[in-house]
């Protein structure tokens, strides 16, 4: 279980790293002749921000969970 947890926390981490950062993507608008126009969007996916939250919450509690009790 405490595998589980760690696993859990550090795939969390990522997930709210990435939803932080996001991708940025170069895209052709207008391509006539010589002439090239280019538009760059960035885009971030609050999926990955839940999912991090909630991968987060559930390893830390994994780890709670499996600490020997005396």
């Amino acid at each position: 279980m405490k595998q589980l947890g760690i696993l859990l926390v550090v795939l969390g981490i990522v997930a709210l790293v990435y939803g932080v950062l996001g991708v940025d993507r170069q895209t052709a608008v207008i391509d006539v002749g010589g002439i090239k126009a280019t538009a760059t969007e960035h885009k971030t996916t609050p999926i990955a921000t839940v999912l991090g939250i909630v991968s987060l919450v559930g390893g830390a509690a994994l780890l709670v969970a499996s600490k020997p009790r005396a």
